[in-house]
């Protein structure tokens, strides 16, 4: 049987309709993210992700760099979003997060994107960076699916979410794809400004698990729903990912896919920071693969 993304009873039983009502209010004194701006973005009044009352689209296209059961045969049909709420300082797509290139978009461009990428044989719709911009992708899903949007969503985010928001994309969104970068505070607030990184992410991952479940893929390979988490490994231990792959595996499930990747390299502005300043060793990747293993984490993402 082919799968039904979840959004399409949403939109059926009102539900969609409602949540595009209550993230349009949050919009008004903005706490989408646990920044907390409280700026009024329907009147363009910018927090830290200097994003309005629309969303910004920095590019829209089939992607097959990313994880094998979502790249599939046709690729994943990635949107990235302009801007960033939590803006670590090595971001690699700098440019895009920090220096904010991309053009501002109406739901009708958004959800146009959106039909286009399925319609060229995309096997899901990749939300890049979403985070921020909740509110904008609702209102579009739902023009989306008038125009016969039927492929599965992906919530791909830093991981620095509220609990709140997350909920409001319950019955919504088919696959959540958090990373989780780091365990520490001091890091979190040292690479981001954002010490509560940490616990943000335990708690919105939780979430996102009690909604979807372990990442379930079809007999052609291809994921349909469930939960992804992406760890990047870093320099001398820096992202705790010891500590998260036994969170993972005892909080969350042991069957969790995760990607551990190794492409860690300075961008932006790590070389300010010595730490940071140098890509990881080969050593230091496989011993994060160690450590998932030594928790019990077995679904780990070949591509590397």
């Amino acid at each position: 049987m082919t799968y039904k993304p979840v959004y399409l009873e949403a939109a059926k039983s009102g539900v969609l309709r409602e949540r595009i009502r209550i993230a349009g209010e949050l919009l008004e004194e903005c706490t989408l993210c646990p920044r907390n701006c409280k700026v009024n973005r329907l009147e363009n009044e910018l927090g830290t992700c200097k994003t309005g009352r629309h969303a910004m689209v920095s590019s829209y296209a089939p992607h097959f760099g990313e994880e094998a059961p979502l790249v599939g045969f046709r690729g994943s049909g990635t949107i990235f979003f302009t801007q960033c709420n939590l803006l670590c300082i090595f971001c690699q797509n700098y440019d895009i997060s920090h220096d904010g290139r991309g053009q501002e978009v109406t739901s009708e461009d958004l959800a146009n994107f959106m039909v286009h990428l399925q319609d060229i044989g995309c096997h899901n719709i990749n939300f890049v960076t979403p985070s921020h911009v909740v509110a904008q992708i609702l209102s579009a899903l739902e023009i989306a699916i008038n125009n016969g949007l039927q492929v599965p969503l992906v919530f791909n985010t830093s991981g620095y979410d509220t609990v709140e928001t997350v909920k409001l994309l319950d019955g919504i969104v088919d696959i959540y794809m958090p990373d989780f970068k780091f365990w520490d505070q001091e890091t979190a607030r040292q690479l981001c400004a954002a010490p509560d990184y940490p616990e943000r992410a335990r708690m919105a991952v939780k979430e996102m698990h009690r909604q979807v479940g372990d990442l379930q893929i079809n007999d052609l390979g291809i994921a349909e729903c469930g939960l992804l988490v992406r760890h990047l490994v870093m320099p001398d231990k820096l992202a705790g990912t010891g500590e998260i792959m036994h969170f993972l595996a005892s909080e969350i499930s042991a069957n969790t896919y995760v990607n551990i990747m190794p492409q860690y390299r300075p961008c932006g502005s790590a070389f300010t920071v010595d730490k940071i300043a140098r890509s990881i060793t080969r050593e230091e990747y496989y011993e994060a693969l160690d450590s998932a293993r030594k928790e019990g984490i077995t679904r780990l993402d070949d591509r590397n």
